[in-house]
């Protein structure tokens, strides 16, 4: 789909959009409907009528990336990147690592005249921001938050590597947003560049755009690599893109909403708080990166997405968590160790990241199960791919690893309580800097320790001896499983989901 408005057709057509035409308030009541339907499971609310907007045309899309229902509930994933809304998690993640393997393609140029994007236009003094119904999501946010599901586009000085990511940004007055620009993350370190160069960074921020470019910027792809590119390869096909308007970039020629401008050297705003992904309300905030916006281009009737970050399971799980688990994998598997899939398992936040191996990986290897956990190691904790990973599993692949009951249950009866075999420790490992539980001191160093717990069995028993899982599939014969299932109606028993 290479629209925000086709992915939410496709999400409507398997009820898994919900459209509110009845007056909701941008002031934090938005927010508490997404936060709800989150809870719940619910439909992506769609809000066509906002307090104060109501003759604007402009429309809001919260949950874009969230759960939906149990017969689909990885749908709006799933969709983002071309598989059917029933796929499982490992597939999602399996058709992504596979994407790496490819060849990227380019985005294709097309006439600005025909981009959607370009219908309207602000430049000068006629930039507002505040024209568009940016909801405050949180009721302690330090402001209105205008992206929180976006895409930023930066290159470096030279134009040599163009990056794509998310992060957030709030609105400061009508022509600035104050921005969270990580100097461990990509575009900080693009930033670096331009301020080394003595000149503010060239940026565009296009929101509501095509569902699998936001997964592809939530990717902790290498240096150097353009997400557009990955994305171009996964589809077999270029996105379509145009010249922006007022600085050196190509943007989306699809998205709903594109603000462009500079960041500004040595000139820092207030920004925050702001709820993130660890799950709890935030209450500091400070000086982050000065957007003085130069323009900002918009379809007619805008839909501007919207994440209200919080306890899981919401865009900071669906989104970071599979990409990034997507990129561990290929990683794993361009290093030839024996893993069959990788997850972060939604309910933990994106701090609990879970490691499929294969079951014949002893007897492949030759390897004992601690030496497997140092490969494992100089692999994904050697770069950015696992910088939300604090904790890693590594299991069998008799675990559907996407199963969080599964996962625990392996954890607490396969992982040795004992720092020589179920737990290894990592010091000064490259680390996200907003998990509670660091100290002021780790999270301005983005560096702490890491730990893996080793839930594998392979090297403890003699081929043929491991234990097996004792349940309906392996506890009972083949033909007392088959009539179970046939007459479990004739039980009395619902139909099974």
């Amino acid at each position: 789909m290479t629209s925000l408005r086709e992915f939410i057709a496709e999400l409507e057509k398997i009820g898994e959009v919900h459209t509110i035409d009845k007056e909701v308030d941008w002031n934090l009541e938005v927010g508490a409907i997404i936060r709800r339907c989150y809870d719940l499971r619910a439909p992506a609310p769609l809000f066509t009528n906002l307090t104060g907007y109501a003759d604007t045309g402009f429309r809001l899309f919260g949950a874009p990336a969230a759960l939906s229902a149990p017969q689909h509930q990885l749908a709006r994933l799933a969709l983002s990147v071309g598989l059917p809304a029933d796929a499982t998690g490992q597939q999602i993640v399996d058709i992504l690592a596979d994407a790496r393997t490819k060849p990227g393609i380019p985005p294709t140029v097309v006439a600005s005249g025909s981009a959607p994007c370009k219908q309207n236009i602000m430049l000068g003094d006629d930039i507002d921001l505040f024209a568009f119904p940016t909801p405050l999501i949180h009721g302690n946010d330090g402001g209105r938050y205008l992206q929180t599901f976006g895409t930023n586009i930066v290159k470096t000085p030279d134009g040599s590597w163009t990056n794509w990511s998310v992060n957030r940004m709030m609105v400061h007055d009508k022509s600035t947003l104050a921005c969270l620009l990580p100097k461990s993350q990509q575009i900080g370190i693009i930033r670096a560049m331009w301020t080394e160069a003595g000149t503010p960074m060239p940026i565009a921020v296009a929101l509501g755009v095509e569902p699998g470019l936001v997964v592809a910027s939530g990717m902790p792809l290498p240096q150097g690599v353009d997400e557009s590119h990955y994305l171009g390869g996964l589809f077999g096909e270029g996105i379509e893109v145009v010249p922006a308007e007022t600085v050196d970039l190509m943007v989306p020629a699809t998205a709903e909403i594109v603000v462009e401008g500079h960041i500004l050297l040595d000139d820092d705003v207030e920004e925050g708080p702001f709820n993130e992904y660890p799950g709890y309300n935030a209450t500091v905030s400070s000086l982050k990166a000065r957007f003085q916006v130069t323009a900002v281009t918009y379809q007619d009737n805008a839909i501007l997405p919207v994440v209200a970050a919080g306890p899981p399971v919401e865009e900071d799980d669906t989104i970071t968590g599979t990409a990034a688990a997507a990129e561990i994998l290929h990683l794993l598997r361009e290093a030839g160790l024996p893993i069959s899939s990788a997850w972060y398992n939604f309910e933990a936040a994106v701090h609990w990241l879970t490691l499929a191996v294969r079951a014949d990986w002893h007897e492949t290897s030759g390897l004992p199960s601690h030496e497997l956990v140092d490969k494992v190691a100089e692999v994904v904790l050697g770069g950015p791919a696992a910088v939300h990973a604090p904790k890693i599993l590594l299991v069998e692949d008799d675990i559907d690893i996407t199963d969080l009951d599964q996962v625990v249950w392996a954890f607490a009866t396969r992982s040795h309580p004992d720092v020589n075999r179920g737990e290894f420790h990592f010091e000064r490992k490259l680390t996200d800097p907003l998990g509670i539980y660091l100290s002021a001191e780790k999270q301005h160093s983005f560096s702490a320790g890491k730990v893996i717990y080793n839930c594998l069995l392979a090297d403890l028993y003699p081929a043929g001896k491991r234990p097996v899982k004792g349940s309906f599939e392996n506890g009972w014969p083949v033909e007392i499983q088959q009539r179970v299932l046939e007459q479990w109606t004739a039980y009395g028993f619902s139909e099974a989901k």
